[in-house]
């Protein structure tokens, strides 16, 4: 047996005795059923129609002879409202409020309940109530707003919605220009409570009121960080892990959220310096992590852009990383904002009849030192390539960093971070470094830092002594400069050559060996032949030969083998040279 007609009977059976308790004319028996939804109330003909025009005409309309069941399911405002709507009709007292006070208006207007049909009827008593009591206070009007999104389109079509509009953006701007009670930022609270069409409109009023930048922002945070508390102030690193697969019902609600995010960031002021980077930066995350639309990514990255300046390493690391601090995001949207930023510095130079290449603001300055930080925060991550790493250092003109030291300190993290690293890699690495740029300690560290190129730790030896040296003579300086440099070159050139030499020699060495060992297996297969091998080779080699007899002979003939080798003595003239002798070619 099914449990739902249990349900609807007890549900009947409820709204009968509770009607029960507040008719008065308890001797008449009911001559009408009107269905609510699954409640069903036992009512009069005589006392509905005296009060609502519109049961009077369903009754006249009636081709039945006698109508004993309404169907009013439709009604604003459900079972409750016609409750009291009913009650209204028999003259029981009730209380209106800022909760009921809009549906019984629209069920009022439903049943034409008007004053043109009935005067003091309930058209007239709410719409009294909404001008004298719940309408005079912001609060009141908040309530008021909220509780008209289950009544579309009946309060819209009253003005009632409008109404509510009006009156709390009215008040809002009062109490941002003039508190009058603490919290000075209670009013923006009350907002966060309606939804987000019904909010926009405020704010939309509030603009074409003059409101200020900082006011509309004021509010628009307070709404996002309490609609939006889990993605956007979580800080923690403790939401759900990448890894974790989102349920059904987790999916409707990342759904839901990503929709909300997208409305609040079309009702942005157009003053992009009015929120906080911060801010900005969290909803650029929760774009990313919610996978928003393009546009609605690109309008915050505009934003960011605009007032880089005053960005902080922990807001771009809010960029990088997902909620669960454990993966690096992809890191396009920070190239996009430090890219912008650099052409909108450029585009000011230029406007400004300066050389963007020479002179950098300050603003460009500290970004590149913020960016140089953030790199050496990120550094450790395993998954961050060579590529992406130079790309995010090369988007800062060199210019713009007058010491490189932050940016030295990243690339010696990276390097030990990535300890596989061939040499062509480390050197790829640190390419986007300029080591005379480094102050005197990083240029000690980096002399005896072995994770770095050679070629590097050259430079961070030969450092220009220039900036540590004072003198007037500027031309002296710059004579040192050159010197310094072609020294630096010439170094850098013998340590290249030595290398060769060392390879050469180690190769030399090798070759060595090998005949060493060559001829170390040649002796012991000759100690293996026999003795009378050893006397042949001897008596051969005692042998007397053609040539060496003849040269022995010879050599006899010299004239100065037993006389004095000074030729002083020869007389020059005894020797004829007009004509030279010849000689036969002798084997000696």
């Amino acid at each position: 047996m099914s449990t739902t007609p249990v349900m609807s009977n007890d549900r009947h059976s409820i709204s009968m005795e509770r009607t029960g308790q507040w008719i008065i004319s308890q001797d008449i028996p009911s001559d009408v059923v009107v269905v609510v939804g699954e409640a069903n109330f036992s009512l009069h003909k005589f006392m509905l129609v005296a009060k609502s025009n519109y049961i009077r005409g369903l009754i006249m309309e009636s081709k039945e002879s006698g109508l004993t069941r309404i169907d009013l399911s439709d009604i604003p405002g459900g079972p409750e409202i016609f409750e009291k709507a009913a009650k209204f009709c028999y003259g029981v007292n009730f209380e209106i409020t800022v909760h009921n006070v809009a549906a019984l208006r629209c069920a009022a207007e439903y049943l034409q309940m008007t004053d043109k049909y009935c005067d003091r009827n309930l058209a007239g008593r709410t719409d009294d109530f909404l001008t004298q009591a719940a309408l005079t206070t912001l609060s009141g009007a908040i309530v008021v707003l909220r509780s008209c999104h289950q009544l579309l389109p009946f309060a819209e079509d009253l003005k009632i919605v409008q109404r509510c509009v009006d009156v709390i953006s009215f008040k809002a701007c009062n109490e941002a220009n003039f508190p009058s009670r603490s919290p000075l930022n209670w009013w923006a609270e009350e907002l966060s409570i309606i939804d987000i069409e019904a909010f926009g409109r405020v704010i939309g009023t509030m603009k074409q009121r003059g409101a200020k930048a900082q006011t509309l922002a004021s509010a628009i945070i307070t709404y996002t960080e309490r609609s939006l508390r889990d993605i956007v102030r979580d800080h923690s690193g403790n939401g759900t892990k990448a890894s974790t697969p989102l349920r059904e019902s987790d999916l409707i609600r990342q759904i839901q959220q990503r929709q909300l995010l997208e409305s609040i960031v079309t009702i942005l002021p157009s003053e992009k310096a009015a929120f906080p980077i911060n801010f900005l930066c969290c909803l650029l995350r929760s774009a990313i992590s919610l996978q928003a639309s393009i546009s609605c990514k690109n309008e915050l990255e505009k934003r960011i852009t605009a007032i880089l300046e005053h960005v902080t390493v922990d807001d771009l690391l809010v960029l990088s990383f997902t909620f669960d601090g454990e993966r690096l995001l992809g890191l396009d949207s920070v190239g996009r904002i430090i890219s912008g930023f650099v052409d909108k510095e450029k585009s000011m130079a230029v406007f400004n009849a300066g050389d963007f290449r020479q002179v950098y603001s300050s603003a460009t300055q500290r970004v590149a030192k913020t960016v140089d930080t953030y790199l050496g925060e990120i550094a450790t991550c395993p998954e961050l390539g060579i590529s992406k790493f130079n790309g995010i250092a090369n988007l800062v003109p060199d210019g713009a960093r007058k010491i490189e030291d932050d940016l030295y300190r990243a690339i010696d993290i990276y390097l030990k971070a990535h300890p596989n690293l061939d040499e062509i890699e480390r050197e790829k690495a640190c390419s986007v470094m300029d080591p005379l740029k480094l102050s005197y300690e990083a240029r000690v560290h980096a002399s005896q830092n072995k994770r770095l190129p050679v070629n590097v730790v050259l430079h961070a030896l030969y450092y220009d002594q220039l900036k540590l040296r004072s003198g007037p003579d500027d031309q002296n300086m710059q004579d040192d400069a050159v010197s310094t440099r072609n020294q630096l070159r010439a170094d850098v050139s013998l340590v290249k050559e030595n290398e060769v030499l060392r390879t050469e020699l180690m190769k030399m060495k090798l070759y060595i060996a090998d005949m060493h060992k060559n001829i170390d297996t040649a002796n012991s297969n000759h100690g293996l032949l026999g003795t009378s091998s050893n006397a042949k080779a001897a008596s051969s080699s005692k042998k007397p030969t053609f040539f060496s007899s003849m040269s022995r002979k010879l050599g006899k003939l010299n004239p100065f083998k037993l006389g004095s080798k000074d030729t002083s003595h020869v007389d020059d003239s005894a020797v004829d040279i007009t004509k030279p002798r010849k000689r036969r070619f002798s084997i000696s």
